[in-house]
């Protein structure tokens, strides 16, 4: 395993890690619905996955003619979905499996997220994944959320790591776009299986279409093993 040796791998956080996405899909529906906006659906709520927090406000305040300041917003969702948060996040398994097995390997890794370092922290804590997962960058502390690079690069510098010996895992089409932006592999595990088209997944160097039930820790430690070169599933 060779190639391990020069390889940092960043996990996005939201349906990457952890099957988080019914809760923000609550909190918003909550926020929205305490202000006066009902009807929230699913199929809404679909359209902001891999989207940050303050730019997923930013639009509905547009969008649904939100009056309360941003900030007020951004805190008020937060304080929502840690609520949630904290009560039941699902780790998928097979993703657990993934890092404890890179951490057994001693490979470095972080998590770069368009949560909030509070939601993030929460999350890990609550899962037990902060036994592996130390190194982390939220949104919310650089200057512009996926699909730029920021969140990435940033996570790179602070392992000590060059962008091009880095794996982003993501399961959204900006996160996707951000990991080659950042001059990083990108292993794609779309969240909504309808995304998987988006050409956004079409640069990732190996695509994974059937998402977390077509993911394995084995065959993704094989593939980073190996220095595969870009290739993705039919």
């Amino acid at each position: 395993m060779s190639a391990l040796n020069h390889t940092s791998v960043i996990f996005d956080l939201d349906g990457t890690l952890v099957d988080s996405e019914p809760n923000y899909f609550e909190a918003g529906r909550q926020l929205l619905a305490a202000h006066g906006v009902t009807g929230f659906t699913w199929a809404d709520h679909e359209r902001y996955v891999g989207i940050s927090t303050r730019e997923t406000l930013a639009d509905w305040r547009e969008r649904y003619g939100l009056t309360a300041p941003l900030a007020d917003l951004i805190a008020e969702k937060n304080h929502r979905y840690l609520e949630l948060a904290r009560a039941s996040t699902r780790v998928y398994p097979q993703m657990r499996e993934f890092v404890e097995r890179l951490s057994d390997a001693g490979v470095p890794m972080a998590v770069a997220s368009g949560s909030s370092r509070a939601a993030i922290e929460a999350i890990l804590a609550g899962t037990g994944l902060d036994a592996h997962l130390k190194t982390l960058v939220s949104a919310d502390e650089v200057d512009h959320g996926k699909p730029a690079p920021d969140v990435f690069l940033a996570a790179a510098a602070l392992l000590g790591a060059e962008p091009a010996d880095c794996v982003v895992l993501e399961d959204a089409a900006p996160g996707a776009l951000a990991a080659r932006a950042a001059g990083m592999r990108c292993v794609a595990i779309p969240y909504v299986a309808a995304q998987a088209d988006d050409p956004a997944f079409a640069a990732a160097d190996l695509l994974l279409r059937g998402g977390q039930e077509e993911f394995t820790a084995r065959a993704a430690l094989d593939w980073l093993a190996s220095g595969a070169p870009g290739t993705s599933t039919a």
